[in-house]
């Protein structure tokens, strides 16, 4: 075996080849991008001769990009390490605190020989489940990004004008983008006419226009505390600027929105993932995208909700035990999780039942929808394990048949 460890940055990758008894063999300096790659290649070759390229074993902190496909293209054996697990196994070594990329490199080849069978090898997903994370990815992105354009929003408005956040109750929401951009202060807003803001609504096809412009117009005129003229002018700009990215955004993330349906309807899956309750076509691509569609990734149903980060971890000492939630996990994959069960609840009467029982034990909102999530995540592995799609019947009869004894 050849025990290989490689620190990665954006332009150069910082290289060590280590045999079996963790002698260095070679520590070197290779630039990204093709010639790297043969380089790597030429001197992998060198020493484990006509060996198969399983025998070579690849420590490195990440598992996308066009060097790590290559890697597992070639047939190696690529461990994604953590970095917060390279960082607790690099202050085993040393407890000095010092750091360098040789020496990162070293300490990622020496992982991988002694530990490997800790570590989780790159998956072999397929090549559509790959695009269905790229833009299942880039779709919640842009979503998270209007969130935080919205918030700056919120924020200015607070500070000069009160009003318009009684008046418009989502900011994302085309009317209120069109009406700030028009009138983005509190003089300018008071002059809207119940025409244009009737025409803004219908523009955004919303119902009741007639009523619901009287209400804004009536909120945009009341009395109001007031910044001096330059600064409210200064707030104003930044709110225009504002309502413009998120125009923007908006339109972008339908765009995403309709890639995200076309590559996650062509994927073979979909139809289970359809199948599974609360899950629609952006949760289901979410769902997909991070969890992978490599079948040998999970060896069971615990493995894959240990991967989700749904079930929860168990502290033992003496007499002392606590179980807790999992605080460490794959923040896109425990978002859409939480919104599957969620939205199971009026979908599924299982589903409802078991979040009732948890509910009526005495836990919390919270901890009950993870608990639920942490049961729908089993199920799941069970439909793609047996390629059959959800049953509510089958998915529940544990929880019918006590009954039906009591």
């Amino acid at each position: 075996m050849l025990f290989i460890g490689d620190d990665w940055a954006e332009d150069h990758h910082d290289i060590e080849l280590q045999d079996q008894s963790g002698q260095s063999l070679v520590r070197t300096r290779l630039a990204e991008g093709l010639a790297g790659m043969a380089q790597l290649h030429e001197l992998i070759g060198k020493h484990i001769g006509d060996q198969a390229a399983d025998h070579v074993a690849i420590g490195i902190e990440t598992d996308r990009g066009p060097w790590v496909v290559a890697l597992v293209a070639a047939g190696y054996r690529v461990f994604a390490v953590n970095p917060l697990q390279a960082a607790r196994y690099r202050e085993r070594q040393s407890v000095s605190g010092a750091k360098s990329d040789a020496a990162d490199a070293h300490m990622l080849a020496d992982m991988v020989r002694t530990d490997s069978h800790q570590l989780r090898q790159v998956a072999g997903d397929s090549d559509q489940a790959e695009a269905v994370k790229v833009v299942a990815r880039a779709h919640k992105t842009l979503i998270w990004e209007r969130t935080r354009h919205v918030q700056r929003v919120r924020n200015a408005l607070r500070e000069f004008f009160p009003a318009a956040l009684t008046a418009f109750e989502d900011l994302a929401a085309a009317d209120a983008l069109e009406l700030l951009a028009k009138a983005p202060d509190p003089d300018a807003a008071a002059r809207l006419t119940i025409t244009q803001i009737t025409a803004a609504l219908k523009r955004a096809r919303r119902h009741h226009a007639g009523e619901k412009a009287k209400a804004i117009q009536a909120a945009l005129r009341t009395q109001q505390l007031r910044q001096p003229a330059a600064v409210t002018a200064a707030y104003a700009a930044t709110v225009r600027a504002q309502v413009a990215v998120i125009g923007t955004l908006n339109a972008q993330i339908t765009t995403m929105s309709s890639q995200v349906d076309a590559h996650f309807g062509q994927h073979p899956d979909v139809e289970i993932y359809l199948s599974q309750p609360g899950m629609g076509p952006v949760i289901g691509a979410r769902v997909l995208a991070e969890f992978g569609d490599d079948q040998s990734r999970y060896a069971d149903a615990r493995a894959r909700k240990n991967y989700a980060g749904t079930s929860p971890i168990t502290r033992a000492s003496g007499r002392k035990k606590t179980v807790l939630a999992r605080y460490v996990h794959n923040n896109r994959l425990i978002d859409a999780l939480g919104q599957q069960a969620f939205s199971a609840l009026t979908g599924s009467p299982g589903a409802r039942a078991y979040y009732d029982g948890l509910r009526a034990r005495g836990t919390g909102h919270r901890a009950a929808l993870r608990q639920l999530a942490n049961r729908l995540v089993g199920i799941l592995h069970g439909c793609l394990k047996t390629g059959t799609r959800y049953d509510e019947t089958t998915a529940w009869s544990h929880r019918d048949e006590p009954a039906a004894a009591a």
